[in-house]
């Protein structure tokens, strides 16, 4: 009997078969119940986040080799990732996005093999990689092949940290090993009430500690949001969380070799604003949003505000200025007067050495009276995480420019981007207050005896403290030395910001040869 050789038709109807199993990963029903629970599928996710028509797909014949269980049985095409290439608004992009409808998105040696081969195209071509994570986690069935999937993974995101974005959605659970991979990312997003991250799940914890907890409060997005600070972004959905991919790649460069793209955004780099001197309170003492600075200041008061509810005493995100995108570090006086604590130095450090990786100038407003006292503070390391701060300011060569808008006071001045710390500009506003602490606790410890003795000791204490405050917290002691390069009226701030900036784009600042600095973790 002759076996006919099928015909190139045959062949490529045979691919297009293959390729349309391959799209509908576990099958129609499991699609259904994907959709049931108010999420997207791993494809339709990737067309909600590329360019029209622009995704390309690599390894959608892939299955894995999985003998054991009865999974010789259980081969399906793509082997639960889609992964491929396209363009957000232009621009090349890798995206992996996990498929939850096959074995619950569970990850195996060649789902990892996929994964690390985009990533290693990233790697050579020099463009972000986004993850769209959706998964249970390792695959039990195939035992320690799935642990090494997620170790060659992990690899991949160390050697890719600073050489290319790495962004990381949160779209359904991510438990176990599984949280690593985004953790080492540069930005999180989950997304309300359908996505998780935790180590170990409630019922681990049940049955290892008797304590009772439920999903969303061992690992929900906004415990990640306001507690734990792994979180960057909260989604309200996933088209919301897609919004955020979008955004955030948009201030962001395709490498590290790369500037941040340039965007015309037709706000006058000469307008200056009366307004800002009615910002600041009178009262030194009396809180204000630092955010109604930026509003004024930056192009068409744009700012993109990351991790907004952890650890709000500080606030960091990307903004524009002259189209430039630039870092946004500030105290806030609104929580704990602006002070630096443990969490808001962590936040601080990691969002500052992000933007020195990628060649994102540091624009720094400071009004800090000083490191949060306390007992807790002292034994939570606030010394260690401090130092963060200090490190990363120390560290960064990008173009560095601090304004002082009030309180610069103790080591916490020199902490938030001082001359001292290597800023390139420093401004301060006639509000300024730069001395080791504030006025009366100055007081309080050059005159106590004077203070004591006085026939009206508080009268005496607030005479001291006027004298003390016109005398030593004003920045024309540290203009005198250099410390400040200007004091500028609020209403100049936006000009003088971007001057400075335009001034410096061409910085070079090489650092001596070492293999790494060892930042104090």
């Amino acid at each position: 009997m002759t076996i006919r050789e099928p015909t190139m038709k045959e062949k490529i109807q045979q691919m297009r078969t293959l390729r349309g199993k391959a799209k509908l990963g576990g099958g129609k029903d499991r699609i259904k119940k994907q959709h049931n629970q108010g999420k997207l599928t791993a494809r339709e996710r990737i067309d909600l986040l590329l360019d029209p028509d622009t995704f390309v797909e690599v390894d959608p014949f892939i299955v894995h080799r999985c003998t054991d269980f009865g999974m010789a049985e259980k081969r399906i095409l793509g082997d639960g990732v889609v992964t491929g290439y396209g363009t957000i608004n232009g621009r090349l992009v890798y995206v992996f996005s996990q498929d939850f409808t096959v074995f619950g998105g569970s990850l195996g040696e060649m789902f990892a093999t996929k994964v690390c081969k985009l990533m290693d195209l990233a790697m050579k071509t020099g463009a972000p990689v986004i993850g769209l994570n959706d998964s249970g986690g390792a695959r039990i069935q195939e035992g320690v092949a799935s642990l090494a999937g997620y170790g060659d993974i992990f690899f991949k995101n160390v050697m890719a940290s600073g050489v290319i974005p790495q962004i990381s959605a949160i779209m359904g659970p991510c438990a176990g090993g599984a949280v690593y991979s985004p953790a080492m990312t540069d930005f999180i997003i989950m997304v309300k009430d359908t996505s998780h991250m935790f180590i170990t799940g409630p019922e681990v914890i049940k049955t290892v500690l008797g304590q009772e907890v439920d999903f969303e409060e061992l690992g929900g997005a906004l415990v990640h949001m306001q507690t734990s600070g792994v979180c960057h972004f909260m989604a309200e959905n996933e088209q919301e969380c897609v919004a955020y991919i979008k955004k955030l790649l948009s201030y962001l460069p395709s490498n590290n070799m790369e500037d941040p793209p340039i965007k015309e955004t037709g706000d006058d780099p000469n307008r200056t604003e009366d307004s800002l001197e009615e910002v600041v309170p009178h009262d030194p003492d009396k809180p204000y949003d630092v955010k109604d600075i930026f509003a004024l200041v930056v192009d068409n008061g744009d700012f993109f505000e990351v991790q907004p509810l952890w650890a709000p005493n500080i606030v960091v995100g990307f903004a524009r200025l002259n189209g430039r995108t630039v870092g946004v570090v500030a105290n806030q006086p609104k929580y704990f007067a602006g002070t630096l604590d443990v969490n808001s130095s962590t936040k601080a450090a990691r969002f500052i050495r992000f933007c020195d990786a990628f060649n994102i100038p540091i624009i720094t407003f400071e009004d800090v009276p000083g490191f949060l006292p306390g007992i807790d503070q002292e034994h939570g390391g606030i010394i260690r995480h401090g130092s963060k701060l200090l490190f990363a300011y120390c560290e960064a060569t990008v173009p560095k420019i601090t304004i002082i808008i009030r309180k610069a006071y103790g080591g916490a001045y020199d902490v938030m981007g001082s001359k001292h710390s290597g800023a390139d500009v420093n401004y301060a506003w006639p509000s300024a207050e730069i001395a080791v602490m504030g006025p009366a606790g100055a007081i309080s410890i050059i005159f106590r005896k004077e203070i004591t003795k006085a026939e009206d000791p508080e009268k005496r204490k607030k005479e001291l403290t006027a004298e003390y405050r016109e005398k030593f917290a004003n920045p024309y002691i540290a203009a005198e030395k250099g410390y400040i390069d200007d004091v500028i009226e609020p209403s100049q701030t936006r000009p003088k910001l971007i001057s400075a900036l335009e001034m410096l784009v061409t910085k070079r600042e090489p650092r001596p040869p070492k293999k790494h600095p060892n930042i104090p973790l």
